[in-house]
């Protein structure tokens, strides 16, 4: 999209929406026009976004966005205080955290390891993670199933299991209502390695 042709606060706009993450020029051009037509809704996402970026830090324990220090799950002492799930992103801890299920404590990498991108340990929260052992007695490693997520678990693993921790990886493989003609290879082969009895 050729943003010389629109006035240049528009160009602007366009092209810092269009550096979101799967926001294309054309949908980025489709939302600056909305917001132009909507000042309301402009002014009340300006708002949020200042707020959000003054107010949201990282839990100096976890690691978790929050705007409490530390944040409400690490301050929670009902949770399992000898579980430890290891995230990608915040986000991952609000997915966990709907299913109800995982009752321990979080720790929140911001990232995975990828050389080629220029991302090490040092990166990472890894460092933050080892300090927090203490009294732990499972991690789980709950990474997405690519590439760089399968690294960081192992990486972490080979770091953990000398300490005497146990280190466990979520289960992965077909979702509800997938269909194994439209599943790739991995996916298939996580499902047939995580099976279990009836």
């Amino acid at each position: 999209m050729d943003f010389l042709k629109y006035p240049q606060p528009l160009a602007e706009l366009i092209s810092s929406l269009s550096r979101l993450p799967g926001i294309g020029p054309k949908t980025a051009g489709r939302l600056a026009f909305y917001l132009l037509q909507q000042p309301q809704v402009s002014e009340d996402l300006a708002k949020a976004i200042v707020v959000a970026n003054r107010d949201i830090r990282k839990c100096s324990i976890c690691s978790n966005f929050t705007d409490q220090d530390p944040c409400a799950i690490c301050q929670n002492m009902q949770r399992d205080l000898t579980a430890l799930c290891v995230v990608e992103h915040p986000r991952d801890v609000v997915s966990l955290e709907k299913t109800g299920e995982f009752k321990g404590m979080y720790h929140v990498l911001h990232g995975v390891l990828s050389p080629m991108d220029g991302i090490g340990p040092e990166q990472l929260t890894i460092n933050q993670l080892l300090k927090r052992l203490e009294g732990i007695k499972e991690v789980v490693m709950a990474m997405n199933p690519t590439v760089e997520g399968e690294a960081t678990a192992l990486y972490l693993a080979r770091l953990l299991k000398p300490m005497g921790i146990k280190v466990s990886r979520i289960a992965h493989g077909l979702p509800v209502g997938g269909d194994l003609e439209y599943a790739d290879e991995i996916t298939i082969a996580r499902a047939l390695e995580g099976r279990r009895d009836l």
